[in-house]
């Protein structure tokens, strides 16, 4: 029961570092696992992948195709929408942080 409650706190937190990758550089699933793997959360390809077209479906990523070595590659990157989404998860996150940590 309690690792179902921490998956779902875990998800935000995923969302919003998709975020501020997405808003640095465009970025792509096989390198949003292993970044977030250096960041102790283990997450599969089949939640990674619905999460970024879920988010695009949102209006917070766009997606272009690019073609790397033979195949098609999909990068995302922020829209407008999604800088705002993240600059407010920031401030959030801010106060979030200084209150647990007093």
């Amino acid at each position: 029961m309690e690792d179902k409650v921490l998956r779902k706190l875990f998800l935000g937190f995923i969302h919003i570092h998709i975020l501020h990758h997405a808003a640095e550089e465009p970025i792509f699933g096989s390198w949003m696992l292993e970044e977030l793997k250096e960041h102790g959360y283990n997450i599969s390809s089949g939640t990674l992948y619905p999460m970024l077209h879920s988010m695009e479906a949102d209006g917070l990523l766009e997606k272009q195709e690019r073609l790397v070595e033979g195949k098609i590659r999909k990068y995302y990157r922020t829209t407008p929408r999604g800088n705002e989404i993240l600059k407010e998860s920031r401030k959030k996150a801010y106060e979030l942080f200084k209150e647990i940590n007093e």
